[in-house]
């Protein structure tokens, strides 16, 4: 039995995205930016898309800018910023490498977090000024899990940095929370569609307020000057059926896997000695729709410290007994660096070599939960003896 526990890094094709997809990918394979009837098709799909994006993540049609996906829409929120005028950079210690490298390279400064990942407000405070020209804070982090609190975040940033946008990396929050009204308060949405159920290679950023962003790629005038190329037809169509059913979704997916996330984590640590979470639960607060959040991270984050063992090791063996996890980011996996994430919490490199990531999705059914709580313990007990 194989248990896919590896959401966070990327999802299963949803059914419907995939069937939306198949048309463009034969009949339909017209380039949208042409004037003929061929061209004409490919651009509806495009529009029809455009408006179901703006639909689910709470804009104008007009404000969604498709990139090729997470990644890119970071990279463009952060470096197409600052062609308003020159700025500050400030983003907070946890965020996605696309944001810290971003950052890095115009010569932006990290915000201290808590240990439980979240943004430290009070350091986000003394920072802030009139000169900061843009500030990103993720939604979620895609490593723990840690939900933000993006709604104070912005009115500090409104407050003390009043010309500055607010960014936010929400490509970990979609289907888990109401990133449409969550992300409603930042200036720049982030999105990318593998991570919902859409196909690998596209994703979206949203713009707010007018084209106050300028293009990191040059060579046409797709998306309103803001991100040149031939569009990914089949891969804009499908990101937009498999958001509108990740979104349609959430609640009733939040409350079965948010179930499965407790049994798993309580078993382990349960059942497994010197185990613990990474973020404990605390109250955050409603998050739309009625739905309430009872932890400090999302529904199928299970971020643990497994005491005594290396965390490579454990992968290894894990995937031998057919329990796909993860360490963290995917983009980081295989490096021999611990964790930024973990370091910014606090965390020793010694510890943070001990963590993994078991992150469900909508996928995950009872049966994984049943074969990691019967496999792990084993596993666990034969590495440290």
């Amino acid at each position: 039995m194989q248990a896919y526990l590896d959401h966070a890094a990327t999802t299963p094709m949803r059914p419907e995205s995939l069937a939306a997809m198949v048309p463009y990918l034969t009949e339909h394979f017209g380039n949208p930016s042409g004037s003929h009837s061929v061209a004409r098709r490919a651009r509806v799909a495009i529009d029809e898309a455009r408006d179901e994006v703006a639909r689910c993540l709470g804009c104008e049609p007009g404000e969604v800018v498709f990139t090729s996906g997470g990644t890119e829409s970071d990279n463009l929120a952060v470096l197409g910023a600052p062609g308003s005028g020159p700025g500050r950079v400030l983003c907070s210690a946890v965020e996605h490498h696309a944001v810290l490298h971003a950052a890095a390279a115009i010569g932006g400064t990290t915000v201290a977090v808590d240990p439980t990942g979240v943004v430290d407000l009070d350091a986000l405070a003394e920072l802030l000024g009139p000169d900061v020209g843009i500030v990103s804070v993720m939604l979620v982090n895609n490593e723990v899990g840690s939900v933000q609190p993006l709604a104070d975040v912005a009115a500090l940033v409104r407050a003390r940095a009043p010309r500055a946008l607010l960014h936010t990396d929400a490509v970990a929050a979609v289907g888990w929370l109401d990133v449409a009204g969550l992300a409603a308060v930042a200036d720049l949405v982030s999105v990318s569609a593998h991570k919902f159920g859409g196909p690998k290679g596209v994703g979206a950023l949203v713009v707010r307020n007018g084209p106050r962003l300028a293009p990191v790629l040059h060579g046409g005038a797709q998306e309103r000057g803001r991100r040149p190329g031939t569009h990914d037809v089949a891969g804009v169509v499908g990101m937009a059926v498999a958001l509108r059913v990740a979104t349609d979704a959430r609640i009733d997916t939040v409350t079965r896997v948010g179930a499965m996330r407790d049994r798993l984590a309580e078993g382990l640590t349960a059942s497994i000695e010197d185990v613990g979470e990474s973020a404990g639960p605390v109250g955050v607060g409603g998050v739309g729709d009625g739905l309430m959040v009872e932890r400090a991270k999302i529904a199928p984050s299970c971020h643990l410290r497994v005491g005594g063992v290396d965390q490579e090791e454990l992968l290894m063996l894990l995937d031998d007994e057919g329990v796909c996890a993860s360490a963290g980011a995917a983009c980081a996996s295989g490096g021999i660096e611990p964790s930024h994430v973990l370091l910014a919490m606090g965390w020793s490199p010694a510890e943070a070599r001990s963590a993994i990531r078991l992150s469900l999705g909508y996928t995950t059914t009872d049966h994984d939960i049943d074969h990691v709580l019967d496999v792990m313990p084993k596993v666990v007990e034969r590495l440290r003896a």
